[in-house]
């Protein structure tokens, strides 16, 4: 029953549109069909071109991260496992929005929320790789993705030192590595459509030059 709940309170929470509905009530746009399609923070910014709505739509989905993991942390005690999967459920939902015909965000912000609880050291870690490739790129795309697969790639080799400083009591290696390879694999399946434009448009520009 425990898992259960955990799933279904991550996934309800998870499924709000954030950035539908505050562009729609604000704007009157409709994000699933303007700029990207992308139903997140980013993409509510360069629509609306308002930072106000970016950064709320961005608090809001952060907050679908935090708030479900703290009530299961609160109903079931230091667990790791529960916490964990409503974590995924909120970004799988976020991602897959059911009531958006199942077209979401990527589920940055979402992911972050939820490892300020769980696993503040993983979002350091994603920030700083992230930081240094926006840097040396100056694209938020790429640096999303180098992000997210190096920091898989970082929970592989280094699980021992990620659970140790985890910020949950009852948790193991294979809970840990499990878990945040699921959230990582979520945000990347997200990216592959970028990922892909990135390549195509590489591929475009060195034709030119050829």
């Amino acid at each position: 029953m425990e898992y259960f709940i955990s799933s279904l309170l991550g996934y309800l929470f998870g499924s709000i549109p954030t950035a539908y509905i505050v562009l729609k009530k604000a704007k009157g746009i409709d994000v699933t069909q303007s700029g990207t399609g992308n139903v997140g923070a980013m993409n509510s910014y360069e629509v609306s071109g308002s930072k106000k709505l970016g950064i709320l739509v961005f608090v809001v989905d952060f907050l679908k991260g935090v708030i479900p993991v703290l009530i299961i942390l609160q109903l079931f005690g230091q667990k790791y496992s529960f916490a964990g999967l409503t974590l995924i459920f909120s970004i799988f939902a976020h991602c897959f929005n059911p009531w958006l015909n199942f077209k979401g965000g990527r589920g940055l912000a979402t992911s972050a929320g939820g490892s300020v609880v769980i696993a503040p050291l993983l979002l350091v870690i994603w920030i700083i790789i992230w930081l240094v490739f926006y840097l040396i790129k100056k694209d938020i795309l790429i640096a999303n993705i180098f992000a997210t697969i190096l920091t898989l790639i970082t929970v592989l080799l280094g699980s021992n030192f990620y659970l140790e400083y985890s910020a949950i009591a009852d948790k193991s290696i294979n809970e840990l590595v499990m878990l945040s390879s699921i959230v990582l694999i979520l945000i990347f399946i997200k990216h592959i459509d970028p990922l892909n434009e990135i390549i195509n448009k590489n591929k475009n520009n060195k034709n030119k030059n050829d």
